[in-house]
């Protein structure tokens, strides 16, 4: 029986049921489980901010996110975000469904590790990222009470040593094209200005976060 939380359920749906098969198939349980996670947190909190969101491309959004780190998946040339983005549209056009909401999807997933850009979008494409920004750096950790998370965690766990796991993971993702990496030119800027600035670091908040382990 899939787990109810308050109401956040996975969609009991052909192309859901589709979607965990395929991904399920395809990534490592380590991001099968993840990405899952991402789904619940994501869902629970829309409903925290009282947003209307269709649950089944909620649910495609969360669950391809990752889908660009996989070799089945991953470009030689493009940004990993866009590989997964790119793999959502392809199966959810192959299911005739609407441009638009592919469209919702492949935006979702294309700015998930693009920070302060995404909460002012449609509320899928917030709540990707808001469930990505919970698993992976608990940024709204005290925002879900615990029997929420033991609960999530409990039908999808997470590994010993995720927050290792997931930079791990990552890393084997992207090392192939490090080009694909550059970001947001801001840092740049004030580091080329000032020389005490000190970047923000990812892998740090992944190690520092709420979470345990």
């Amino acid at each position: 029986m899939a787990l109810n939380i308050d109401g956040v359920t996975i969609p009991d749906t052909q192309l859901a049921r589709e979607i965990t098969e395929l991904v399920r198939d395809t990534e490592s349980a380590l991001l099968f489980h993840h990405s899952s996670r991402v789904y619940y947190f994501g869902a629970l909190a829309g409903k925290q901010r009282d947003l209307l969101f269709d649950p089944e491309l909620l649910y495609a959004g969360a669950m391809f996110h990752d889908m660009g780190l996989t070799p089945q998946h991953s470009s030689a040339t493009e940004r990993f975000e866009v590989d997964g983005a790119n793999a959502a549209r392809d199966f959810l056009r192959s299911h005739g469904i609407d441009r638009a909401e592919v469209d919702t999807v492949w935006t979702a997933i294309a700015l998930h590790t693009t920070p302060g850009i995404p909460q002012h979008m449609h509320p899928v494409v917030a709540l990707v990222t808001a469930g990505v920004e919970m698993d992976v750096l608990g940024l709204t950790y005290n925002q879900y009470s615990a029997q929420e998370r033991d609960a999530i965690v409990r039908a999808h766990p997470r590994s010993d040593h995720f927050k290792e796991d997931i930079i791990q993971t990552f890393y084997n993702g992207i090392r192939h094209k490090p080009e694909t990496t550059f970001g947001n030119v801001k840092a740049d800027v004030i580091a080329d200005k000032e020389p005490g600035f000190r970047r923000g670091n990812f892998c740090s908040v992944i190690r520092e976060s709420a979470w345990p382990g």
